[in-house]
C-alpha cells in the first residue's frame, strides 16, 4: 500500500491505484497535485520505510489477518487528506488510513502505542471513521 499524489494522468492500474482522494479541498482535486491515491499490488514495497522511526512493529502474526487488512483497501473511505472532516479534531492522513485499516481487519489498533517520544497525527481519525464504517 502506498500513498502518493498522483504523478500523472496515465496508467492508474499499473501503479495498483484502488482509490483516490482529495487533499487539502475536495474542489481542488480537479489538480493531480491536489489528489491522492491508495495503492495495493502483489510485490509493492513501501518506499520510505527505510526512515520508520521503530519499526516494523508485528501487529498480527498470520497471513489471513494480513490478506483481511490488504482486501480492505479499496474499502478506506476517501476523506479528505489533510482536514478534519469527522470532527475529532484529527485530521486525515496516512496514519488514519493504517488505524482504519488494522481496525477494520481485527486488530486492536487503539491498543497501539507509538515509539517512545513520538507521535500519530491521524490516528484517532481513522479509528473514529473504522467505527462509523463498522
Amino acid at each position: 500500500m502506498k500513498y502518493a499524489p498522483i504523478p500523472d494522468g496515465h496508467g492508474p492500474r499499473d501503479r495498483g491505484v484502488v482509490l483516490e482522494g482529495s487533499v487539502g479541498a475536495r474542489w481542488a482535486s480537479r489538480l493531480r497535485l491536489f489528489r491522492y491515491e491508495l495503492r495495493r499490488w502483489p510485490g509493492g514495497e513501501i518506499p520510505d520505510r527505510a526512515w520508520a522511526v521503530d519499526s516494523p512493529q508485528r501487529v498480527a502474526h498470520d497471513e489471513t489477518t494480513a490478506a483481511r487488512v490488504l482486501d480492505l483497501v479499496p474499502d478506506v473511505p476517501a476523506l479528505v487528506w489533510g482536514r478534519d472532516e469527522l470532527g475529532v479534531g484529527d485530521m486525515w492522513n496516512s496514519n488514519s488510513v493504517v488505524s482504519w485499516l488494522l481496525s477494520r481487519g481485527g486488530i486492536d489498533a487503539a491498543a497501539i502505542t507509538p515509539p517512545a517520544g513520538g507521535r500519530v497525527p491521524g490516528w484517532r481519525a481513522g479509528l473514529v471513521a473504522a467505527q462509523m464504517t463498522g
